[in-house]
């Protein structure tokens, strides 16, 4: 009923932006609550210890030195903007990313990589979870609200600006 403290929404993982169904989905959906039988029943397909044996997996994924880095100098950027020459954001920041955003960063990026079959974490990995990431972890100041630059918008320009390994 009240919005988390920032303390509270920097200890989840991802903050993702879903989007409403499109019309034919929402259709389907309004179809299937109003019928008589409602929604099909759901069962599992996967167990409680298979999860946690795949989360063990994930943590066995390879990330390199140089990806760590390049994970660090993000989440840097978030801080402290102008070391990383992007002045341009300084003032639409109010505090960055904290030290969950890398752990959280590099597991998440550890995950894409083994969800795409590879033992190892590539950039690209790490720039697919990035916004998702930070989106929660950056505050942004009220200049940011009035010139209507959102969070995803600094995430981008950090991304864009950070040399890739």
């Amino acid at each position: 009923t009240y919005p988390l403290p920032e303390a509270q929404k920097d200890r989840f993982l991802l903050h993702l932006t879903i989007d409403y169904p499109n019309r034919v989905d929402e259709q389907e959906i309004m179809r299937r609550s109003l019928s008589e039988n409602g929604f099909p029943k759901v069962n599992p397909v996967v167990s409680v210890n298979d999860i946690l044996n795949l989360r063990k997996l994930v943590r066995k994924v390879y990330l390199d030195e140089q990806i760590e880095n390049y994970i660090l100098d993000i989440v840097s950027a978030s801080r402290n903007p102008k070391s990383a020459r992007l002045s341009e954001i300084a003032p639409f920041i109010n505090y960055g990313a904290s030290p969950r955003a890398s752990i959280g960063m590099a597991i998440a990026a550890k995950a894409v990589a083994f969800l795409n079959r590879r033992g190892f974490v590539i950039p690209e990995d790490v720039r697919d979870v990035a916004p998702d990431i930070l989106r929660h972890r950056i505050g942004t100041t009220f200049e940011a609200e009035a010139e209507m630059v959102t969070k995803d918008d600094i995430v981008n320009k950090i991304l864009d600006k950070i040399m890739v390994p």
